[in-house]
């Protein structure tokens, strides 16, 4: 039976490992996620053969995540029900893109019943089109930033460790402007101080936007697979026109110029928030890449 541990900064080269065999576009499936997000999860993991098996809870509810690596899945997916068996749970799996649900169903015919997560689908954009906001249906992000450098004296830095007490000024700031707070604020706010405790550690990259020398939005994110790089994080002042789209602009600059294979961002998930969701069908993705979760049949 395979011996689970709970995911530790320890744990970034065996799991990147996983990460590469995979190459995938889901922003489910890399160290920097896994680990920032570990106290909203409490993830443990386990090396099974080719693959590796992710143990987490999600809304309270013991889940696995998709087997990410290479190989046969059947030991991996086997492992994983055997432990759950011996825990009591039902064998349920999250994280499964289009391709992952292909792997299972010729693995086990008729075996799982599949869920849509749309809440949970990353919305993919192509790098060169942020970088510019090139053409009609973006024609409104242009004009913001054109808006902004016509009205301030800006600048945007590349992230690093100087830089960091300011950020957390404007994020303290930010979050004050809400008189309600969205849902998962607080566990986002957590991630953040382990990204900016991390950052180098976890081979982090981000960006911050300043504004008559005061900080006014930052991002950071990394690069997931052979053509796609995740933005993990994205704030800035809404109060500031155009603040937000220069802040995606200049990252996507920043990441074509330092990593020249990228294609894609992914910008991850809306978390069911429909203001959100609204806000990333605005930016035109390319695509949204599905998610499901399975469970064994009845």
């Amino acid at each position: 039976m395979v011996q689970f541990r709970r995911v530790t900064i320890g744990d970034k080269p065996l799991v990147d490992g996983f990460v590469r065999a995979e190459d995938s576009r889901s922003a489910d499936f890399n160290f920097g996620n896994i680990y920032l997000w570990d106290t909203a999860y409490r993830q443990f993991l386990a090396p099974c053969g080719g693959r590796l098996l992710t143990q987490l809870k999600y809304e309270d509810k013991p889940f696995f995540a998709f087997p990410i690596g290479s190989g046969d899945i059947r030991p991996a997916i086997d492992a994983m029900a055997e432990h759950a068996a011996l825990e009591g749970w039902p064998l349920r799996v999250r994280g499964i893109t289009d391709g992952h649900r292909e792997l299972m169903e010729a693995a086990y015919p008729g075996k799982f019943a599949f869920t849509e997560d749309r809440s949970c689908f990353d919305y993919i954009y192509e790098a060169e089109k942020l970088s510019t906001f090139a053409g009609k249906k973006l024609h409104g992000k242009r004009n913001f930033c054109n808006r902004f450098e016509r009205e301030h004296s800006w600048e945007f830095r590349p992230l690093t460790p100087e830089l960091f007490p300011q950020c957390m000024e404007m994020l303290g700031a930010w979050q004050r402007e809400f008189d309600v707070p969205p849902p998962g604020l607080e566990e986002e706010h957590g991630a953040i101080i382990r990204a900016f405790m991390r950052y180098d550690a976890l081979g982090l990259e981000g960006g911050a936007l300043f504004a008559e020398g005061r900080c006014i939005g930052f991002t950071m994110g990394e690069r997931i697979s052979s053509d796609t790089f995740d933005v993990h994080f994205e704030k800035a002042f809404a109060s500031i026109p155009g603040a937000y789209p220069m802040v995606c602009r200049e990252f996507a600059r920043q990441v074509l110029a330092r990593h020249p294979g990228v294609v894609y961002l992914n910008r991850e998930d809306d978390m069911g928030q429909e203001n959100l969701r609204e806000a990333k069908l605005e930016m035109r993705p390319a695509f949204l890449l599905r998610k499901f979760t399975a469970e064994v049949r009845a």
